[in-house]
């Protein structure tokens, strides 16, 4: 992705100094792996911290190491990805006859305040519509190369790109209508109801990745580097992976076929008229 150059978001907020001491968290390293893939790419931070167990933080401190390069380097990558996400819409909605709001996108450390509430890094990257922003640990690009084998800048791009597309959501009321609804529904649709509402915000970062493609910024292999990660978090692949079988009624995020494809059809289409990922059959 040819960022270096580009203009920087002035939209973030950079917490990493900050951390809290006498952090308790129970369920051992297998609880952590599981909060990973549950999360992995925008579940509802709601829904997941009110099944964390007791959290007991003690009091604010403020850390005195230093940002290394290559984490600077990473901070100015992601505040260039969020303006170009910041373009993007801001266009798509004046031809809508909208207003966009443009997000804050909060980096952390370990763990992190929100209106959502306490979370940490194993929560992975996530949309907070309480207070309209979103949340990244840095590490979380580490672990997606690595454990995830999701590498490249692209890979990173359409984490953000998704999370900015939660916002999307929220903005034209899309988010307010599944939380309306899940009080009224069985487990099961509830997770179809998630799944439909990630798989859309796959789709409209697909639609900043074809006016991103216009902009000029995108390389070759870019593409692939997004399908790569879209496929690597998806529902089935990481229940194949951690337990060894596939539960379908347990999704929440969709299949990694579910996920290339509206991803794809998002950055073939470039219209975002195309993403009603509720009223097709079957998603």
């Amino acid at each position: 992705m040819l960022w270096k150059g580009q203009r920087q978001s002035d939209n973030i907020e950079d917490r990493r100094g900050m951390s809290r001491g006498g952090m308790v968290v129970g369920g051992g390293l297998g609880g952590i792996v599981l909060l990973v893939v549950a999360v992995l790419l925008g579940a509802d931070p709601r829904q997941l911290l009110e099944q964390l167990p007791t959290q007991t933080p003690s009091s604010r401190t403020q850390s005195s190491r230093p940002p290394s390069p290559e984490e600077e380097e990473r901070k100015q990558f992601v505040a260039t990805v969020l303006a170009n996400t910041e373009d993007v819409w801001t266009d798509l909605f004046r031809q809508m006859g909208r207003q966009y709001r443009d997000p804050k996108l909060v980096l952390f450390a370990d763990q992190v305040e929100s209106s959502c509430g306490l979370a940490g890094a194993a929560v992975g990257p996530f949309y907070c519509p309480g207070d309209e922003k979103l949340y990244l640990d840095l590490s979380f690009f580490t672990e997606l190369h690595k454990r995830f084998l999701a590498p490249g800048d692209f890979a990173e791009a359409y984490v953000i790109a998704h999370e900015v597309g939660h916002h999307v959501q929220r903005l034209l009321g899309t988010m307010d209508k599944v939380e309306s609804a899940r009080g009224r529904l069985r487990e099961e649709e509830n997770n179809q109801l998630s799944v439909r509402l990630e798989l859309q915000a796959d789709f409209l970062a697909g639609v900043w990745a074809h006016y991103a493609q216009k902009k000029g910024v995108l390389e070759r292999g870019d593409i692939e580097e997004a399908l790569g990660a879209a496929s690597a978090v998806g529902d089935d692949r990481l229940q194949r992976e951690t337990q060894g079988y596939v539960v379908p009624d347990s999704f929440t995020h969709g299949t990694s076929e579910q996920r290339i494809r509206w991803f794809r059809k998002g950055f073939e289409t470039g219209d975002i008229r195309q993403g009603d990922t509720f009223s097709t059959r079957g998603p």
